[in-house]
């Protein structure tokens, strides 16, 4: 069976945001480092120091990684990312089609893991490019729980 879906265009704002959280999801430990100087700031004379140091270092992390998924966003290569797409799903290969003639396929080796959110699927392909499908991208509620299952099979979501 194959799932066509709807056509739907990720904005980019909220691939930054997306992106953003993800990243900080994956390294939330980082934040540790500077929670340790502002922690250190309240124990030491001139604290002030290791506290402002502390602060700017998590703001830096995080501008950093903000700075990296907006300048994703104005690459030229990335733009076709932010097109209406429509995609034709089945248990050999995505195909990502930009209109009836275009159009790209994607193997499933190449994403690393989905997850299933409250409205959508996510299948992360690496740090910077993932898939985003809503729900109502989906035909039917069928399609939506075809290829949830699909990817159960596919070993690249937990089966709940």
């Amino acid at each position: 069976m194959t799932i066509k879906t709807k056509k739907y265009q990720l904005k980019k704002n909220e691939y930054i945001k997306m992106a953003l959280l993800m990243v900080l999801k994956k390294t939330w430990w980082y934040g540790f480092g500077p929670l340790a100087f502002i922690i250190l700031g309240f124990f030491v004379p001139y604290g002030g120091w290791y506290i402002g140091f502390g602060i700017i270092a998590a703001l830096l992390f995080v501008a950093f990684w903000a700075i990296q998924f907006v300048g994703v966003t104005q690459m030229e290569q990335n733009k076709v990312m932010f097109e209406k797409l429509a995609y034709e799903i089945d248990s050999r290969f995505i195909v990502i089609k930009l209109n009836t003639k275009q159009g790209m396929q994607m193997n499933w080796d190449t994403i690393q893991k989905a997850e299933k959110q409250a409205n959508a699927f996510l299948l992360i392909v690496n740090k910077a490019q993932f898939l985003h499908f809503p729900f109502s991208m989906f035909n039917s509620e069928s399609d939506i729980k075809f290829f949830e299952a699909l990817l159960k099979r596919k070993n690249l979501i937990s089966v709940a």
